[in-house]
């Protein structure tokens, strides 16, 4: 199955108050897997073949022959409270996996609350150890909402947790710019040293833990649902999913630390609430859009595969709502080439994702993966 096919043809389509999307052909999607049952992530393992998918339940499968594989790779369904934006959330295999077999995973436990834990790969590769969890982390979550759930290792090694505000609306609590809370932010931690990690060195607070907790990297984030490193170009970018009108695309420096991406004073590049002071280190979306065009941020990642080489370095991303594909490149300082794909509506997307080519998949909640490609 293939949509989209074509040369680039670039149309205007855009409203006054959102940036202008010009529509493009000249990409493909093919459908890399089907069946799965609310896949929410997917990604490779150093040394292995396989392309591994987390299951919204708490089901870690591979894809095989465009089917989710029968044997699972690690199932928690049995630890995972799932169900609306709980369940499992996350994976992230570590940078060594080929030598010491640490995979990473975020989910909700029974009480809702967030869980960081380590498993290591069996002797014979094939699946993961549950008896070797370890845990890493747990964050109290004090509503069913904004869980975050992303993890993933830096260009520097260490590893890197999306955390939400805590849930409800509007952030009541205040956690998003309360430096001694571990909600709204991404969190740094260097897992190869201490137990059960250490606070990397750069982190904004590791000598200041009077002003703020020694684990944040950054902060002012609303649900920060999926994050990826360009590790060309080494940028983090984040899509930080929006309140009442604004969703927005971060593209920033990874090697920068304690930036503020604004959540609750601001909503993408507006003020939220009652006036309040700008916050300091502020950054400014690199790109938003309001709710006429979608209502949830999936992004996004920068295309760093073989099939389209003209793409290289463009950002993808999309929308649960409209399911449409969207992207841009980042001349340092702002968006550039907005384009909207010819490709259809893709369902309700939840996450993209990246094999060891660098070529790159969406999936969705209703089961099916797509593979981007070229003409």
């Amino acid at each position: 199955m293939a949509l989209g096919i074509g040369l680039v043809v670039l149309t205007p389509v855009a409203r006054a108050d959102t940036p202008s999307f010009a529509r493009a052909e000249g990409i493909k999607l093919v459908v890399a897997g089907d069946g799965f049952e609310q896949p929410l992530y997917l990604c490779s393992a150093p040394g292995d073949a396989r392309l591994f998918v987390v299951e919204q339940p708490g089901r870690i499968r591979w894809i095989e022959n465009g089917r989710p594989s029968k044997e699972l790779f690690l199932d928690l369904t049995d630890r995972v409270k799932a169900g609306g934006e709980r369940g499992l959330l996350g994976l992230a295999f570590h940078p060594g996996y080929a030598r010491n077999g640490h995979l990473y995973v975020n989910y909700t436990d029974h009480n809702g609350d967030t869980q960081v834990e380590r498993f290591t790969v069996r002797a014979d590769r094939r699946t993961a150890d549950r008896a070797s969890a370890k845990r890493i982390l747990t964050v109290d979550q004090p509503f069913a909402n904004h869980n975050g759930g992303m993890v993933a290792f830096g260009p520097d090694g260490k590893l890197y947790v999306g955390m939400g505000d805590g849930g409800a609306g509007g952030d009541p609590m205040g956690h998003g710019q309360n430096k001694r809370s571990l909600l709204g932010k991404i969190l740094r931690l260097d897992v190869d040293r201490g137990d059960p990690y250490a606070i990397p060195d750069g982190n904004p607070y590791k000598q200041r833990t009077q002003e703020g907790r020694g684990e944040i990297w950054a902060l002012g984030m609303r649900n920060p649902w999926r994050f990826s490193f360009d590790r060309v170009a080494n940028r983090l970018i984040i899509g930080d999913v929006g309140q009442n009108k604004w969703e927005e695309m971060d593209v920033v420096d990874a090697a920068a630390p304690g930036l503020n991406f604004g959540w609750n004073v601001r909503e993408g590049a507006h003020g939220f609430g009652l006036p309040r002071p700008r916050p300091a280190n502020l950054v400014e979306p690199g790109l938003e859009y309001d709710h006429d065009e979608g209502c949830s941020i999936t992004g996004g990642y920068a295309y760093r595969g073989k099939a389209m080489p003209a793409l290289a370095g463009t950002i993808f991303f999309s929308d649960y709502c409209r399911g449409w594909l969207r992207s841009f490149r980042w001349d340092g300082t702002r968006a550039t080439e907005t384009r909207e794909w010819s490709v259809g509506t893709l369902g309700s997307v939840t996450s993209f994702g990246e094999d060891a080519e660098g070529e790159l998949y969406v999936l969705t909640h209703e089961g099916r993966i797509w593979k981007l490609a070229g003409r």
